[in-house]
């Protein structure tokens, strides 16, 4: 009966134990890449709450599979992963109602007209307009700051093709620029 009672108690400290440490390495983990896995987020999707609601069940995912995570040092490409799949499985459950973006006009009272703002707007506007099989691995390199074989993991692509598709998109913006510098110095 006595050796029962140490069992169990050794079993229980031995749960709690291993409990903290679970917290201790997921509260790591949140500390470490909440803002770029929130960053990355926000660039899927340009909605604050979106984002947010998405960065909110890639951390409960990554709660749930925390132990499948054998290496810290892909922690990061494995949170971008889980994200990625978050969203997709939003477009699983939801049916959206589309609008033309163009065809509404959007008045920020609040902003304030400066160069910088200008051109990382016209910036977004030509990352968007990109093909998503060219403009993911860019956002996953720009914003993620992940390698050509990370990429290449997270999308299950051969290094190669990611390699390429990273020079198509450099390409694409640079020729949107130029196209865009000579129509300027036409107009003035």
């Amino acid at each position: 009966m006595v050796v029962d009672f140490f069992r169990k108690k050794n079993q229980t400290d031995s749960v709690m134990s291993d409990m903290e440490a679970k917290q201790k390495r997921y509260e790591a983990l949140v500390q470490a890449y909440n803002k770029d896995v929130y960053r990355y987020a926000y660039w899927l999707v340009k909605d604050k709450h979106i984002a947010e609601d998405i960065v909110q069940e890639t951390f409960l995912r990554a709660w749930r599979s925390l132990d499948s995570l054998k290496d810290e040092k892909a922690a990061k490409a494995w949170l971008i992963t889980i994200l990625r799949r978050e969203n997709a499985r939003r477009f699983e459950r939801k049916q959206f109602n589309l609008v033309d973006i163009e065809d509404h006009s959007v008045a920020d009272v609040n902003a304030t007209s400066t160069e910088q703002q200008i051109e990382n707007e016209w910036l977004r506007r030509q990352i968007d307009k990109l093909a998503p099989e060219y403009k993911e691995p860019l956002l996953l390199q720009v914003i993620g700051g992940f390698s050509g074989d990370e990429i290449a993991d997270m999308l299950e692509l051969n290094k190669n093709t990611v390699m390429t598709r990273l020079f198509r998109a450099r390409n694409q913006l640079k020729e949107a620029l130029d196209n865009d510098q000579e129509r300027g110095q036409s107009n003035g």
